[in-house]
């Protein structure tokens, strides 16, 4: 079937939001007097959320008395500034125009809540070419249930088979999977140096952005 449509998840595939929440957790300790963490620390665990995130940084466990107030702290220092330092990984502006050359639409479906997912695509300018942005907050569950994807099939009115979804993690090519559409994985996100893309079962692996716009040619090529 032919290809229709491209997603996104956001995080660690669309854009390198990590920057921003390295930013933070280093303030947050700075201002406690802390030394800082090595960045790749907190970056090998975003695909974990803001309670990894905060465990790396301070190196407490999510039972500890002050985590959830440290926890808190962070999403409301996020809420502010969530799109400070993110930006599209290096190939994906060129990939994004050639999308939209072909005629193709193209959306994001995260787990991110919309309270900041929608200003970082806002703030980035991606929300006016954007055909849609599913987060949790508009399905019952989340990724890797493969609602979010149908909801956005559904949303386009297309055929899963003519969807491509692209994602750095095993929850993103099991909804996709589940949801009945094409999956890709990606090496360059945050995935965790334990884990390996290969073995989610992805209809295609790539190690690069640039990579995705060979797929690309090869989707609208029938190749």
């Amino acid at each position: 079937m032919k290809l229709r449509a491209v997603l996104f998840d956001m995080d660690g595939t669309l854009l390198d939001t990590a920057p921003d929440f390295i930013a933070i957790c280093q303030a947050m300790l700075a201002e406690r007097g802390l030394p800082p963490v090595p960045d790749q620390n907190i970056r090998d665990v975003v695909s974990g959320g803001a309670k990894a995130m905060v465990a790396a940084t301070f190196g407490i466990s999510p039972q500890a008395a002050d985590f959830e107030a440290l926890r808190l702290e962070f999403l409301e220092r996020y809420q502010v500034g969530c799109a400070v330092h993110s930006h599209l990984y290096d190939g994906m502006a060129e990939l994004l125009v050639d999308i939209e050359k072909a005629n193709l639409l193209w959306g994001v479906v995260t787990n991110k809540p919309v309270r900041f997912a929608e200003p970082i695509m806002q703030q980035l300018g991606l929300a006016q070419r954007s055909a849609l942005l599913i987060c949790p907050d508009h399905v019952t569950n989340s990724k890797p249930d493969p609602e979010p994807l149908t909801l956005a099939c559904k949303m386009l009115d297309l055929d899963p088979a003519s969807v491509l979804f692209i994602g750095d993690d095993r929850r993103d090519i099991e909804s996709g999977r589940d949801a009945g559409t094409r999956t890709a994985a990606v090496r360059y996100g945050y995935i965790h140096p334990d884990d390996d893309p290969s073995h989610w079962g992805a209809d295609i692996v790539v190690d690069q952005p640039r990579d995705l716009r060979k797929m690309l040619d090869q989707a609208l090529c029938g190749c």
